[in-house]
């Protein structure tokens, strides 16, 4: 079987392992000096929400979700990666049926022999090798393969797909005290400043109140359906959430005219 090659290494992250990890040291530098303490965080995460911008605009607000995840939950085993594809029409939603996941800082091996099982279960999931050309999944490993270096990778990326079936996939998934799930989605996209931030706070109030509903009040976001299906399997499953960190694009380039929004929220 073969590997899961990068797509987008040297464009939305560096080809360059150690310059990832340069990004990750600053990113925890920030944290430090901003006094930030995982010990304030009450829940174990099952499930974090995370962007997939470039590193330069998201990778902040990515990096405190992992970290925090990492030191709160000990042992993962298995991280299930799922987003939405940007690039190819995909029917349902395809699972990498790779040996393993290249990255620059080495080879992350997919848990096969999980990942057909999860093909077999579930009738939306099929395998289409094209559809993980995908950034909204490939941004995310780099974080994995340094705060769960030991874990195997599951990748799933969705297209037309309804987010109640994905949530079934979720719970099954997160029987396994040891599995982690990362749903990838940005936010508002091409307002101005001041209008993606009403629009994204509606996302951060559904995300907080793990309310579907509210999510449907004029929320914007390119993962949408992996963000409800993660609210369905919380609601199910009695968990809670925590919003960690939000920005826009605007923080790093100035520009308040046309602008992406970017969260990262635990949920456990």
């Amino acid at each position: 079987m073969s590997s899961r090659t990068t797509a987008v290494a040297g464009q939305f992250y560096p080809a360059s392992c150690q310059e990832i990890e340069q990004y990750i040291e600053r990113f925890n530098a920030v944290l430090k000096d901003n006094n930030y303490n995982t010990a304030s965080v009450t829940i174990r995460p099952k499930i974090i929400i995370v962007p997939h911008a470039g590193y330069v605009y998201s990778g902040f607000t990515a990096n405190v979700a992992f970290k925090t995840a990492a030191e709160k939950t000990g042992n993962i085993r298995r991280v299930v990666v799922i987003g939405p594809s940007h690039r190819v029409f995909v029917n349902g939603a395809s699972i990498a049926l790779f040996s393993d996941y290249a990255s620059p800082c080495g080879e992350m091996k997919i848990d096969l022999a999980f990942s057909n099982e999860l093909s077999e279960r579930f009738d939306f999931l099929h395998f289409t090798p094209d559809a993980h050309h995908e950034h909204s999944t490939e941004v995310q490993v780099p974080f994995i393969k340094h705060y769960f270096p030991e874990a195997e990778l599951v990748e799933v990326v969705y297209g037309d797909q309804d987010y109640r079936p994905l949530s079934k996939l979720i719970d099954a998934v997160l029987k396994d005290s040891e599995t982690l799930v990362v749903i990838s989605t940005d936010l508002s996209h091409f307002h101005t400043e001041q209008q993606a931030k009403g629009l994204d706070s509606l996302c951060i109030q559904a995300m907080a109140d793990l309310n579907i509903s509210e999510l449907e009040s004029g929320c914007e976001a390119c993962g949408m359906i992996g963000v409800k299906a993660a609210i369905d399997s919380a609601n199910k499953l009695a968990l809670k959430s925590k919003v960690l960190d939000y920005r826009t694009s605007a923080d790093v380039t100035g520009d308040k005219q046309s602008v992406v929004g970017y969260v990262s929220c635990l949920i456990g």
